[in-house]
């Protein structure tokens, strides 16, 4: 009986069949989210912006061009360090990686909206079944204080619990609408009939030792802490250029003509050529507490790198403890339920035969449906628990999980930008 109740990727559940129509896998939940959570398509957009730091600084080398009050052109050119447009190149990577560490975070707060509707649905169901049961019972221990063979105090104790188990089923109710409401937030969508859940230990490292290695490795918070560390080194270079000479290139061209015959000319012709190199001598000090200033932030990205790297091994070391306990967790409440349920019926025989008490039974019956909603709570983190620790090793993604939606590729928008020499309008149009 259990198994025709409760589900979550392990037993099926009662009323979410995956024929049902417009039934709704986890998969299709997670490319759901992927395409269309605000969260996510933010910090693309804010990847977009940091896209465009390059064109900027490569805009040093190039011609610029204006138009003066009396139409002639100037062209400018200065000659800048690449320091500046490497710079500019770390920050989109590093932007990158904090653009997957979000899209992590939302994969994984879709899978945990997802599962908690499975499971505030299976408790729901679990409490009606409960209340269906105190009330044929309070029924029957109706008819035998009518008839005398029980005291007035039994039927008290069945009104009781079944009071108590309409609160637990409104508890149940008020959740789900709840978790309803977060899945809509987080999916873009109500939920329907959803399938159930099942996990992904397929893509899951086989020790505790690797899952660290691996999260050490290409976690995209790391990633992204070693390319601070590469922007912040690459700074100082920077600063130290202001201390070096610049050297303009500027020139120009005009062409006039005039009309008037008394003159010894009628046209002038004229062009130039101007090269300008300034060096500093001094400037109060300005340029050397600026280098000074991006050493100190190096040295303080070296370190956050090293704290990035501890958080990350201590959430994988975190998320594969939780993942094998949720799986002895799944296989404890499962036994609990079993014998709960032979409890029960034992119970019901002996009280049928006079050896048991009514609230003998009722206490039964509470075991029973509280094993049954430690169970439903263990089949959510088991499923949770293993998306968590797909995402503690960096490789909760569209690819690894094989959806069926086109993976947002930020490069794409990058190689449009890089090279761009004039234009008011952005790649996607607008």
């Amino acid at each position: 009986m259990l198994r025709s109740g409760i589900c979550l990727g392990v037993v099926v559940c009662v009323g979410f069949a995956a024929t049902a129509a417009r039934s709704e896998g986890l998969p299709e939940a997670l490319a759901k989210a992927y395409q269309t959570n605000p969260q996510l398509n933010a910090e693309r957009a804010r990847q977009r912006a940091t896209d465009e730091s390059v064109p900027q600084a490569l805009a040093g080398y190039r011609p610029q061009i204006v138009a003066s009050l009396s139409a002639g052109l100037q062209a400018v050119r200065d000659l800048l360090p690449g320091n500046s447009v490497r710079v500019a190149e770390l920050q989109v990577q590093a932007g990158r990686e904090a653009l997957r560490n979000v899209g992590q975070g939302v994969l994984l707060d879709a899978v945990t909206a997802y599962t908690n509707v499975l499971a505030n649905q299976s408790l729901v169901e679990a409490q009606r079944a409960n209340v269906a049961f105190l009330q044929e019972t309070q029924g029957i221990v109706q008819k035998r204080l009518n008839a005398g063979d029980v005291t007035p105090t039994d039927t008290a104790q069945a009104e009781a619990r079944l009071s108590r188990g309409r609160a637990d089923l409104n508890a149940a109710e008020v959740s789900l609408a709840i978790s309803q409401a977060t899945y809509t937030q987080v999916i873009g969508n109500p939920p329907s009939q959803l399938r159930a859940a099942e996990t992904v230990d397929r893509y899951l490292p086989r020790s505790r030792d690797e899952a660290t290695e691996m999260a050490f490795r290409q976690h995209p918070a790391v990633t992204a802490a070693s390319f601070d560390v590469d922007v912040a080194s690459t700074t100082i270079r920077v600063a130290e250029g202001s201390l070096l000479p610049t050297i303009t290139l500027q020139g120009s061209a005009s062409r006039s003509r005039d009309a008037d015959p008394t003159l010894s000319t009628f046209g002038t012709d004229q062009a130039s050529i101007l090269g300008q190199m300034t060096a500093p001598i001094y400037d109060g000090g300005t340029a050397a507490s600026q280098t000074r200033q991006a050493k100190e932030l190096a040295a303080q990205s070296r370190l956050m790198l090293d704290q990035v790297r501890n958080q990350a091994r201590t959430a994988a070391i975190g998320a594969w403890v939780a993942h094998e306990g949720a799986k002895i967790a799944v296989a404890a409440s499962e036994a609990e339920v079993r014998a709960a349920g032979v409890a029960l019926q034992g119970v019901s025989r002996e009280a049928q035969g006079g050896q048991r008490t009514t609230v003998d039974v009722l206490n039964a019956q509470q075991d029973l449906i509280l094993a049954k909603a430690r169970l439903i709570g263990a089949l959510r983190e088991r499923v949770i628990a293993s998306y968590s620790l797909l995402s503690a090793i960096g490789r909760l993604d569209v690819k690894t999980l094989a959806l069926n939606t086109p993976d947002y590729l930020p490069d794409v928008h990058y190689h449009q930008v890089r090279d761009a020499w004039h234009g008011l309008r952005t790649p996607s149009g607008q």
